[in-house]
């Protein structure tokens, strides 16, 4: 059994129970596909699991708060650019494994251990199959064209999966001409940002835009809802894999670190190690129809035989972190609101 509780006023005095050995994980991941993995990893190993879910912020301020008392072995969450702001808090500690060595590509982890991708996520451009040619736009530095002005749908600036492409852009084009970008990019809304991603993609589909910004995985669950008005929204835009003849699309990832002062540091490791196993990689992904990282573990059914060979930005996307404050830096500059 999985013990589970919710960070908030109702779990603020919740101590998480001792068992004779057991790991605290501190995640920001809401999906029930965990809940199998962490199942098979007390099956395996009979070191149980006891997960305490918040937002990242809430969950980096709990352990703050908490201290040397932290029960905190393991803090989990999305997207590079919340991995550092827990990085920047102080919260990790650096481990060496020779397992998470040889299984994570070095692209997708800390380079001095503090924290390892599990899975990937695509930010991807999608376009109205009726009113736009895909042919006409190739690469993320497309969208700043002034050739798409008044066609792009993108969600805010506050959303850390824009504060991490912009990041990425950064890394590979340096400040002034990633400015430069999120100005064109700026310049050519076909509205004020709004919604999340899934809006932008029902805005393309229902032409108040031509091209929209999102992360792949809110395609596929438009693509295999059980309502059909979502898989209709799907089924009007297209994909576009940008940089394929170059650099790659950008990745940002899933992953998790052990908190510096982890009372149970040996059993979190343990834990790590076995989400880079491949049947673990599986489960993991597939919670939110997400890519593993190791290289041949098995694909979700959702993913298998949808756009497999793909091209990744190989930049390490601890890149993405450190450059997050001077992408929202230029995106408060440009007017990116």
């Amino acid at each position: 059994m999985i013990n589970r509780w919710l960070v908030g006023l109702a779990a603020a005095a919740v101590a998480l129970p001792a068992a004779a050995e057991s790991v605290n994980v501190y995640s920001a991941r809401h999906y029930d596909t965990d809940d199998r993995l962490y199942e098979m990893f007390t099956e395996q190993t009979g070191i149980e699991v006891n997960v305490l879910e918040g937002d990242s912020d809430e969950l980096i301020q709990r352990i703050k708060r908490e201290g040397d008392a932290s029960p905190a072995d393991i803090m989990m969450t999305v997207d590079a650019g919340r991995l550092w702001r827990a990085e920047d808090e102080g919260i990790f500690q650096p481990i060496e494994s020779d397992v998470l060595d040889e299984r994570i590509p070095d692209r997708v982890s800390h380079p001095d251990g503090l924290w390892y991708g599990f899975s990937q996520r695509l930010r991807l451009v999608f376009y109205n199959k009726e009113n736009f040619d895909p042919d006409d736009l190739e690469t993320y530095e497309d969208l700043a064209d002034d050739r798409f002005k008044g066609q792009i749908c993108i969600r805010s600036s506050s959303n850390i999966y824009n504060q991490s492409l912009l990041a990425s852009l950064i890394a590979e084009h340096g400040q002034v001409d990633a400015k430069e970008w999120a100005q064109g990019l700026v310049d050519n809304l076909a509205r004020s940002p709004q919604g999340g991603d899934t809006d932008q993609i029902r805005g393309a589909a229902a032409g108040e835009c031509e091209l929209a910004v999102a992360n792949h995985y809110y395609y596929l669950r438009l693509l295999n809802s059980d309502d059909p008005e979502d898989r209709e929204v799907a089924e009007q835009v297209g994909v576009i894999f940008p940089n394929q003849d170059g650099r790659g699309a950008h990745a940002n990832i899933g992953g998790a670190g052990v908190v510096d002062g982890a009372p149970n540091r040996e059993a979190a490791i343990k834990l790590l190690e076995f989400l880079a196993s491949d049947e673990a990689q599986r489960l993991f992904a597939e919670g939110n129809n997400e890519y593993p990282v190791v290289a041949d573990a098995p694909l979700p059914e959702t993913l298998q035989g949808w756009h497999q060979d793909i091209v990744l930005d190989d930049v390490n996307v601890s890149a993405l972190g450190r450059n997050n404050p001077t992408a929202v830096r230029i995106m408060d500059e440009v007017g990116w609101r």
